[in-house]
């Protein structure tokens, strides 16, 4: 049993570690494209293949250990880290194309348009670390409370999408940069989608409930103690 849970530690250890590769090649993707680093954005493509490994090395190790887990608890932690650790994967993948987005912006001269991209960029990488906490303290209640922020950030992309496409038909100049961004956007509105689907995992692994297609999932606690229901 300790050799068990010793195994067990490093699995979440090696997802943590997983974790913080994702975490830094966003906010790295995010500072080539507001810094305009065209080096910056080259390094943050290149690191992608590590998640990929970070991916197939949680994966063997989660395999491993499903035929020595004898409880539903340790089944569940093995269930729930090669899930979040699809989903790390499919966030390094966004971080890489806002890096090609920073990339090629870098060759066009700056666009004067104020649009929420930074906004957006900011409440993503604030859900990725959320979810990723509730995680490592095993808190389903804020991994709840999390999951309704995910239609800020899809309500701010549409926005986003709205105002570049309205510049692209005022100024034709801009469809290439308008385009890039837009890109950009939708990759910030999908890392938000993936901190959600890690809340909702959070969740199954504390409560044994699935709550992805649930409407439990929206549902936070209020300042009084009561449930309140998101939009």
């Amino acid at each position: 049993m300790v050799h068990l849970e010793q195994e067990l530690s490093g699995l979440k250890n090696a997802l943590l570690t997983m974790a913080s590769h994702a975490e830094s090649a966003v906010k790295e993707a995010l500072e080539a494209l507001d810094h305009r680093d065209y080096e910056l954005a080259l390094r943050v493509r290149a690191a992608d293949t590590v998640m990929d490994r970070f991916e197939i090395e949680v994966d063997e190790m989660a395999i491993q250990l499903l035929s020595k887990a004898p409880l539903a608890s340790d089944l569940r932690l093995i269930a729930v880290t090669m899930k979040i650790s699809q989903n790390l994967e499919r966030v390094g993948d966004e971080a890489t194309k806002i890096a090609n987005r920073a990339r090629d912006l870098t060759q066009e001269p700056p666009l004067k348009l104020e649009i929420a991209i930074p906004k957006m960029a900011e409440l993503a990488l604030q859900m990725l670390k959320g979810s990723l906490d509730a995680f490592v303290n095993q808190d389903p209640a804020a991994a709840r409370a999390l999951i309704p922020q995910d239609k800020q950030v899809d309500a701010l992309n549409k926005e986003v999408q709205r105002q570049l496409a309205n510049k692209m038909i005022e100024d034709p100049t801009t469809i290439s940069r308008c385009l890039n961004l837009m890109v950009v956007a939708k990759s910030l509105e999908r890392i938000a989608d993936h901190a959600k689907n890690v809340a909702e995992e959070v969740v199954y692994l504390c409560e044994a409930e699935d709550i992805r297609h649930s409407a439990k999932a929206k549902a936070t606690p209020s300042r009084d103690g009561d449930v309140s229901v998101g939009p």
